[in-house]
């Protein structure tokens, strides 16, 4: 699985180690050292995955998601930083990360979390299918007004499109295709992660809190992404439940 991967990291060493672990996996590997570089080059490149530091010059790596993400870059974003606090980590979430990995980490758990990413965005992301083709007509998941399209990578609701960051998609495709099913925590990580055994299932809150900024009238009053409480999460559909209640 060969990728274009951009390394936004200013110190010398660490993003030379990075880029040769990446190499040695076939990858293509460009490094920038600053916010604005990375930021230019992920414009003008469009790399398949973008590891990148939080502590660097003329734009740190939070800002540099805030930015993609308002400007609806997808581009999955594994962050490097060597800040432990777990609000800092999950605050690099809440702006659109993909992930995150503390300094120092290994090798090995830089290459899987690196193949985990790669492999789950061309899942989500491939080309759309051309109009009239069985693909185009039953791809979409609906869940009342909301609908998902895995093999577009596309959200609605009511008509109304919804830009996602790759885990959010992940997870909303998730429920989606399983309405009124709850979800636990743990099995929300999965769906993120797979590999992943050692972050916070705050990271879920994190992106659930998110998704119901999208896809709620009122977010602070959901109606369709509820929580179950001492549970997890489940998709549902409002107007069902309110046929349900009235009857």
């Amino acid at each position: 699985m060969c990728a274009d991967i951009m390394v936004a990291e200013d110190d010398a060493k660490q993003a030379e180690l990075v880029r040769r672990y990446l190499e040695h996996e076939g990858h293509r590997v460009t490094v920038v050292e600053d916010g604005r570089a990375a930021l230019d080059a992920v414009r003008s490149a469009e790399p398949d995955l973008l590891v990148l530091d939080v502590m660097m010059p003329r734009a740190d790596g939070l800002d540099v998601v805030r930015i993609l993400r308002a400007e609806r870059r997808e581009v999955p974003v594994l962050i490097l930083t060597a800040r432990s606090a777990e609000d800092d980590l999950l605050l690099g979430l809440d702006l659109g990360a993909d992930d995150y990995m503390t300094k120092p980490f290994s090798p090995r758990e830089l290459m899987a979390r690196v193949r985990t990413l790669l492999r789950r965005n061309r899942r989500s992301g491939g080309a759309a299918p051309g109009p009239g083709s069985a693909a185009a007509e039953d791809t979409a998941l609906a869940v009342g007004a909301l609908r998902v399209d895995p093999a577009r990578h596309e959200v609605s609701v009511g008509g109304r499109p919804v830009v996602c960051t790759p885990g959010e998609f992940r997870i909303l495709a998730a429920m989606a295709a399983e309405p009124d099913r709850v979800f636990t925590r743990q099995r929300l990580l999965e769906e993120l992660h797979g590999f992943e055994k050692y972050i916070s299932d705050r990271t879920v809150d994190v992106h659930i809190l998110n998704l119901r900024k999208k896809i709620e009238h009122v977010p602070r009053r959901p109606a369709r992404l509820l929580t179950v409480f001492g549970v997890g999460y489940k998709l549902t559909d409002p107007a069902k439940n309110v046929r349900r209640a009235s009857s």
